[in-house]
């Protein structure tokens, strides 16, 4: 029989494999034989040690992601629903930006539509009209989703725990409304080193991402962590996610909200 204290270890234990891998840039094994593949809150705890973690040694949250947002990509993890993770201020980057590689284990691109906050999404019924209104702007964005789990390895509850794989992201320039685009028809592009590697459109994010930004509002309010005014809010991939390398340049091209660009290399741009 599993008493809490034996559950209360072994989520202690999950957290901090995955913060080692995270400091020593080396990735490990997965979580799931110490809190089971599919435990959703198990994994939740997890990640909300993980975060402690990070918020101790000085990261500042500004914002979720929202991942799984594909069907059948939810499908392949045996789930039906999504999962969110944390933004933390050292994972942004502006656009044109160059992303040191070696903070990152085994980067993966995508591109989504990124909104910004202007109002708190704590109270009420969290519906699409409410969220419409809490919207200030949205943004062309591009992920770059990682893992600590050796070899993407991962079941339902590892990269639930594992901050739902969050690497980096990179934010566009131009902001528009909603009153000037809809997130429901824009077309995407994304571009490694000039060649197309992945294309979708904004019905590929739950139908909508108004529809992945409402569930999340619902989802964080749940977990007693609202959605606040000033958040960054990343809805989810509007078409496949491709492996990233050392040397490449990526473009992603939204229709109604424009270009995102950034390079990967080693060290620090900025030495």
């Amino acid at each position: 029989m599993t008493t809490s204290l034996d559950r209360d270890a072994a989520e202690t234990r999950a957290a901090q494999r995955l913060l080692d891998a995270l400091h020593s840039r080396a990735a490990c094994t997965p979580v799931r034989d110490l809190i089971g593949p599919t435990d959703l809150a198990a994994a939740y705890r997890v990640q909300e040690r993980l975060t402690a973690g990070r918020t101790a040694a000085g990261a500042r949250i500004v914002g979720r992601k929202i991942g799984l947002t594909s069907k059948a990509v939810q499908e392949q993890m045996g789930v039906d629903q999504p999962d969110f993770g944390v933004l933390f201020d050292d994972m942004a980057y502006s656009d044109g930006d160059q992303v040191p590689t070696d903070r990152l284990l085994q980067p993966k691109a995508e591109a989504e539509v990124a909104f910004v906050l202007k109002a708190d999404l704590a109270d009420g019924p969290l519906d699409i009209e409410q969220i419409r209104e809490a919207i200030d702007y949205g943004v062309a964005a591009l992920e770059v989703c990682d893992s600590r789990i050796a070899g993407w390895d991962i079941a339902f509850a590892d990269t639930v725990a594992d901050n739902a794989s969050s690497g980096v992201y990179v934010l566009g320039d131009d902001r528009k409304t909603l009153d000037e685009f809809t997130p429901v028809e824009v077309g995407m592009r994304m571009l490694i080193n000039g060649e197309e590697v992945s294309t979708g459109d904004g019905a590929a994010c739950l139908g909508d991402p108004l529809n992945a930004v409402a569930w999340l509002a619902r989802a964080a309010r749940d977990f007693g962590e609202p959605l606040r005014a000033g958040q960054v809010i990343l809805s989810g991939a509007l078409g496949p996610m491709r492996p990233l390398a050392s040397g490449d340049d990526v473009t992603v091209e939204i229709s109604g909200l424009g270009t995102v660009r950034a390079r990967f290399s080693e060290g620090n741009p900025n030495e």
